[in-house]
């Protein structure tokens, strides 16, 4: 599992660090780990055109310094300075040293560069780059070079991944000591690119976030063994879709029976299309009451919002089963907020940004982890909260940062799948939040999967969903490289 943290807790860090080494030690290990990333994702040294993007303190310094690495071994090193009188001493006088040179901005050849290193704003940084900044990253951007951010692209907010006005758009990111929350999050995790981290010895326990791996993921999705059952695995109920919009039922009911349950039972009035879709399927077309015997329920996907939809919501928040509420059952819990906050038994809601507002009463805004922790705790419930990077978090402030997933996702129906897959986890005890994170994980893996020749549609997450839960599980999951992906 990934530790994600804030700007704050790695300062605490480093400060309780830097109190035990000698002066300069913590910055020498940053520098020498960011410049051997970049020696790895070059190939050689000698020759190599650098430029750094040197702003004022330690990001500065660190660029600086891996600079003085690089030049040592044969690069040709230039720095721009963007404010001269504030730039690191000992790293100046270092790449100095090494053969390195400063040039002025219209002098640096970044549209002959093959490596641009970001040491513009560290963690501490907050709002856009001023217009000098972002005039040499729109220059960097243009030519050929390999764009690297120094632990956080400058205009990143580190906390929250919140972009407010120009950014450096880098493809690599090399971070230090800690994956820093907003890396994985927001317009950050574009920023980013693919991540890096390196180790410099800070001591930090708590974070502030996590992010699952696949091996996190896989150790929930084993296969039975000789003692199992279908009642043991998990038995899920679905209430989805409609007479008239049966596909909702369809996809969430085959997305709970690919992922891993023993048994699904359909209730609704879609169960027509059900039953043609799925004979695996227990199909009924009356109450929930009288489905059977389940241990979680996923409510909500293409149902309506008549009278009869919102007496049949009502009837299984009213119970005592965890319960995933998607789509229009949202609709439905903002117009009757009590009918989650008055539970006791675990409810997850699953909302994009639009439905998070109408449930909750205000937007998003640009700290989406933030808002997460603030919805569950209004409602004593977990909050998944869609997007670009899905956020979960609980009542409590437990917090997960979805590291998977494609743009080919945003298409009708692939929350109805999300819906389905977290029914099935839902239903084998595991709790709450803990059941969204490896849900969205797993959905985010899927879509990867089928986005592999081109566009997707969310019927093709069902029947990826097999394999992509064998490969979770057999530590084979295909991880391409994507914005937000953590290489740790």
């Amino acid at each position: 599992m990934i530790g994600l943290y804030t700007a704050a807790q790695v300062r605490a860090a480093e400060e309780a660090v830097l109190a035990t080494v000698r002066e300069g030690a913590l910055m020498q290990r940053a520098a020498t780990g960011l410049a051997t990333v970049c020696l790895d994702l070059l190939g050689r040294a000698h020759g190599v055109r650098v430029v750094l993007l040197v702003g004022a303190g330690n990001n500065g310094g660190d660029a600086l310094y891996a600079g003085a690495f690089l030049a040592t071994r044969g690069a040709q090193v230039t720095a721009v300075l963007l404010s001269p009188e504030r730039a690191h001493t000992g790293g100046l006088a270092a790449l100095r040293r090494a053969g390195g040179r400063v040039a002025e901005p219209g002098g640096a050849g970044l549209d002959r560069a093959d490596l641009v290193l970001d040491g513009i704003v560290g963690i501490g940084g907050t709002g856009g780059l001023r217009e000098d900044a972002a005039a040499l990253v729109a220059e960097a951007v243009a030519g050929p070079g390999l764009l690297v951010a120094v632990d956080v692209p400058s205009g990143v907010a580190a906390d929250t991944g919140a972009v407010p006005g120009a950014v450096f758009p880098a493809q690599h990111t090399v971070t230090f000591g800690a994956v820093k929350t907003g890396l994985v999050v927001g317009a950050g995790r574009q920023a980013a690119g693919t991540v890096h981290l390196v180790d410099i010895g800070l001591d930090l326990r708590t974070p502030d976030a996590r992010q699952l791996t696949d091996d996190d993921v896989g150790v929930h999705l084993e296969a039975p063994d000789a003692d199992d059952d279908k009642y043991s695995r998990g038995v899920v109920g679905v209430v989805a879709g409609s007479a008239t919009y049966p596909g909702a039922g369809v996809l969430c009911t085959g997305a709970a029976l690919r992922t891993r349950p023993g048994l699904v039972r359909y209730a609704g009035t879609a169960a027509e299309g059900v039953r043609a879709a799925w004979p695996e399927a227990i199909v009924s077309s009356g109450r929930p009451a009288e489905a059977g015997r389940v241990q979680a329920w996923v409510a909500g996907p293409g149902m309506g919002t008549d009278d009869d939809a919102r007496s049949v919501l009502a009837e299984v928040l009213a119970g005592d089963l965890p319960v995933v509420v998607d789509a229009d059952g949202l609709t439905m819990v903002a117009a009757q907020p009590e009918l989650v906050r008055d539970r006791r038994a675990p409810t997850v809601l699953t909302p994009h940004d639009r439905e998070f507002a109408r449930v909750f009463g205000g937007d998003v805004g640009p700290d989406r982890v933030a808002a997460a922790r603030r919805g569950a705790a209004a409602l004593g419930c977990t909050v998944l909260l869609k997007g670009d990077a899905t956020v979960v978090a609980d009542a409590d402030g437990d917090a997960y940062v979805n590291g998977t997933g494609t743009s080919w996702l945003a298409t009708a129906g692939t929350g109805d799948v999300l819906a389905g897959i977290l029914g099935a986890l839902l239903a084998t005890g595991l709790p709450a939040a803990e059941a969204a994170a490896v849900a969205a994980h797993v959905h985010g893996r899927a879509g990867q999967r089928a986005a592999e020749r081109g566009p997707l549609i969310a019927g093709d997450l069902v029947r990826v969903l097999p394999d992509t839960v064998g490969r979770l599980r057999g530590g084979g999951a295909v991880r391409p490289g994507r914005p937000g992906r953590v290489d740790a």
